[in-house]
């Protein structure tokens, strides 16, 4: 149990805040160029302060965030991205506010994303360093856990899959130990 709880709230952390373009556009669906920025881009104290600034500004308009839910093809380029949340008033305001372009965030979201799943792999009995991924940003992301898991929940979405999320936790959280495995 405590394992399935450690990958959701990994998850959420870097989920909340890139809810407006699909996790999964990254590696199926942006371009080579696209995908070579996100993993090229540098993890540092002071972006992740505008990213927190622009995040907890978000989180007082959380009901004016686009949704993915409905979106199944999700969008398809970083510029995509950007421009999903430059076309609501509001969001782009609070993002230009501190500092960064929506662009910027997204690039800034989506490396979270991958540093993040990133960091969970290291964790992982065997886990080795993905290819192209800067040991630098894990550590970085690793060092700003706590930071980031209470930035993800000021956007939290009470939408989508999280009542099935819910009811899979509640009807399975007395079949596993404290470390994950299934009771007997």
């Amino acid at each position: 149990m405590l394992q399935i709880h450690k990958i959701k709230a990994l998850l959420f952390t870097v989920l909340a805040s890139a809810q407006l373009a699909p996790a999964t556009s990254v590696a199926q669906d942006f371009s080579d160029s696209d995908s070579r920025e996100i993993a090229s881009y540098v993890l540092n104290e002071a972006s992740l302060q505008k990213y927190a600034k622009a995040t907890r500004s978000l989180g007082d308009i959380k009901d004016q965030l686009p949704s993915s839910c409905d979106d199944e093809e999700g969008v398809q380029s970083l510029d995509a991205a950007a421009a999903r949340l430059g076309a609501i008033p509001d969001v782009r305001v609070a993002i230009e506010s501190a500092g960064m372009t929506t662009r910027e965030y997204m690039v800034f979201s989506f490396s979270l994303f991958q540093n993040g799943l990133a960091a969970w792999v290291l964790s992982q009995p065997g886990g080795g360093l993905p290819p192209g991924t800067s040991m630098a940003n894990v550590d970085f992301y690793r060092s700003h856990e706590a930071t980031l898991q209470e930035l993800g929940s000021l956007t939290e979405s009470d939408n989508c899959d999280d009542d099935a999320d819910d009811d899979y936790d509640d009807d399975n959280d007395d079949d596993y130990d404290e470390e994950g495995a299934a009771a007997m």
